[in-house]
Parts: C-alpha cells; structure tokens; sequence
C-alpha cells in the first residue's frame, strides 16, 4: 500500500508523508534534509512494519514555508509533533537517518512521553555535541586503501577535513560499502535540492546540547544506534559515545555497510532493524 497524504504543520505549512507497508507504523525521519525518497522503503522494512515517512519542509512533496527560519532542526521537531497529533497516535516508533537523527534525538529529549522506541541509523551527533574528528574519519577511510577509487576519494577527503577544500563529490564512494552501479545511482539521486534547507538546517539556536543531553539520561525508551562499520559521515566510534547517553541503549556495527546500511545489506539491516522495532 503506497499512500501520500498532508498535514498542516503549526504555523500552517502543508507537510506531505509517504505511507508503506502494513502493521504497526513506525514514523520515519530522513536526513539531508532531502527528499525522502532516498530513503525507498527501507531496504525492506515495510515488509514489517508500516513505514510513515516524513518529507521535512522545503523538500519532497512538502511546501517551502514562509517563515524559512523555521527549517532549523529544533523547530522541525514540531512538524514530527504535529505529524504524530495528525495520526492519533497515543505513543509512536521514531526512526532517523544522518542529520534526521538530530530531529529524533530532540524530539526524544522534549516528548519521551509520546515514544514507544527510537532507532537511530547513521547516527548524527550535532544535537548532542559529540565531536567527530578528522582522524576518526581517515582511519576508517583507510579500510578502503585497496579500492580502485581511493586514491582520488582519499585526497578529497583530506582536504575537506584539514580545511583546505576538497570535492564532497569525490568523497561519495566512502558513504557506501560498495561503490557499484546501484550506489552511483542512489547518490545521483539522493542529492538535497533545496540548499537553502540545507544551510539553515544548523542554525544558530538549532542544537543545545547541554540540555539535551541532561534530558536524554532521563529518557527511558528503548534506543538502537546502528553504525555502518565503513562509515565516515557517522563512525562507529562516535555512536558507541552516542549510546551511552541513554539509559536504554544498543549498539550495532553492521559489517559492511556505509552510510546507507539498507543499500549496502537489505536482509541484514531489516532484521536488526525489525527485531529491535518489534520487541
């Protein structure tokens, strides 16, 4: 079943979400933010689950709002409020991707009420002000020294982490397991749109990590952070940190896999995923 239904946000913008699968759902919050289509149907997860999938303001089939200081990740977490009112659901399942998991980790510290569990995937840790080095991200670029475009890639990603430039295009193959035809395809894709979004998405005012993190050591739901092992946008490194925030956490480290973790090992990313949503 494949439905695109709208809701009115708080300040009157209308928000579009995708419905797929049956069962119990499991509300969806992509990174980017980009439309939410990169994130397909979870490698399978609908099979599971009913996915509710978010398209942020500004992006997918959602409308540009007239207050554009209101794509700051702190505000957006009204929308994922008012999306859960829209629905009727009493308590709801959060998954987040990358910089959607910024939005998720702020909704858990300001509604832990209304959670049921939380799934973090590519873990981003700006709203909890986890720093991410650039020799955590060169020693996992380096598990990929015998890759035919690492020489290129490498370079990219060394200027880009010294602050000497660099090409984030070139870097793209380091946020797959495999750089093959279907990865190409889904980072031609997957590029955000709307740049604007993008760059207000960090704001001053959109993280308060102090407070966040003092609410997420009370926050008592059920939390996975599952990191591709080859990951340089989200280390394994930086999420087992991430975990400890919580009083309720599991960590796993899919074998394999970059950023996109449904992309690199669909079985395996569904099972886990699945497994955790379903307990």
């Amino acid at each position: 079943m494949r439905l695109m239904p709208t809701f009115c946000a708080p300040d009157g913008t209308l928000l579009g979400y995708r419905v797929l699968g049956d069962g119990d759902p499991v509300v969806c919050i992509p990174g980017g933010p980009a439309d939410s289509r990169y994130l397909g149907d979870l490698g399978g997860l609908s099979a599971h689950r009913r996915l509710i999938i978010l398209d942020l303001r500004g992006t997918g089939r959602s409308a540009i709002p007239v207050d554009t200081a209101s794509y700051r990740c702190d505000r957006l977490v009204d929308d994922v409020e008012a999306l859960r009112q829209h629905l009727g659901l009493p308590r709801m399942d959060l998954l987040g991707h990358s910089a959607g998991t910024n939005i998720a980790t702020q909704y858990a510290a300001r509604y832990p009420q209304h959670l049921g569990r939380l799934a973090l995937v590519g873990p981003s840790t700006r709203a909890v002000g986890i720093e991410i080095t650039g020799e955590m991200r060169r020693e996992l670029a380096l598990l990929r020294k015998n890759e035919p475009w690492y020489p290129t890639a490498f370079a990219a990603l060394e200027a880009i982490t010294t602050g000497r430039g660099g090409d984030p295009e070139a870097i793209a193959p380091f946020f797959h397991g495999r750089w093959g035809t279907a990865a190409q395809q889904h980072h031609a894709a997957g590029r955000p749109d709307n740049q604007e979004a993008v760059a207000l998405f960090g704001a001053e005012g959109a993280f308060s990590p102090d407070s966040t993190r003092a609410a997420l050591a009370t926050c008592e739901v059920p939390v996975l952070l599952l990191a591709g092992e080859f990951d340089v946008n989200s280390p394994p490194q930086s999420a087992a940190e991430f975990a400890g925030l919580f009083p309720d956490s599991e960590l796993v480290v899919q074998p394999g896999a970059g950023h996109y973790p449904w992309l690199d090992d669909a079985e395996q990313f569904v099972a886990t995923t699945a497994a955790f949503l379903g307990r």
